[in-house]
């Protein structure tokens, strides 16, 4: 049996980067039908929301620069991401206060709309050649992504207060926080395995943040949570 080219590696690993990072997206499906069956937004923010409408439409538009026959799969999850993160953010301006709609749409004109269009404009104006078009994405891609999931990633110290004050780890589930995990793993092997060193480098950052990071924060609130849920558990046993 003839060994596995680099391109069926990372064909693989694409394929799997694919299906988890789609368990990843449609990770926040409870959160909006808990919106839609309450036609309130609560607590919840619709930073995260946008930050991933934002990554997704940035590697997006690197993807459809590289081709199709060259990031096929990039295009894919991509593509998907960006439907998603649009439906969730229609959820949330629909039944968002209006102060906190007023908030969102702010950010989204700024970040989504005008951001986006300034790179979009500079990258194919500006920049004519072609390969150093991609390069020069490339690295804005990594180092956006990587800046904003800085701030995304402070988040979970945030819902430390809801934990202690509902005395339930329900808004945290460990999952959600292990599976971008296992996920950045395999887009880091994709992208080794394709040569794709933008791909490659995100994932390794993004992995070495929520190693450090959310991760362990999700472990700690976890753990300090547990008694709670234990007493719950036994209270309604009893």
């Amino acid at each position: 049996m003839a060994a596995m080219t680099n391109e069926q590696w990372a064909f693989a690993f694409g394929i799997i980067g694919n299906i988890i990072s789609i368990l990843v997206f449609l990770a926040p499906v409870p959160t909006f039908y808990r919106i839609y069956k309450k036609k309130s937004t609560e607590s919840f923010h619709s930073l995260p929301y946008q930050v991933a409408l934002f990554s997704c439409m940035l590697w997006l538009y690197y993807s459809l620069l590289k081709g199709m026959s060259s990031a096929f799969l990039l295009v894919t999850i991509n593509s998907f991401g960006c439907v998603v993160e649009t439906i969730y953010l229609t959820t949330f301006f629909s039944y968002a206060s209006r102060k906190s709609r007023i908030s969102a749409m702010k950010l989204f004109a700024f970040m989504n709309v005008g951001l986006f269009s300034l790179i979009l404009i500079l990258t194919h104006f500006v920049i004519t050649s072609a390969p150093a078009r991609i390069s020069v994405l490339g690295w804005i891609c990594v180092s956006i992504s990587v800046s904003i999931s800085v701030s995304v990633l402070a988040a979970p110290l945030s819902i430390v207060v809801r934990v202690i004050r509902k005395k339930s780890v329900e808004f945290m589930p460990f999952n959600l926080s292990f599976v971008p995990t296992i996920s950045a793993i395999f887009w880091f092997a994709y992208g080794m395995f394709k040569k794709d060193l933008c791909v490659e480098v995100k994932a390794r950052k993004l992995l070495v943040l929520r190693m450090n990071a959310k991760f362990d924060i999700s472990i700690s609130v976890s753990v300090f949570a547990a008694p709670f849920s234990i007493v719950r558990a036994c209270n309604n046993i009893i």
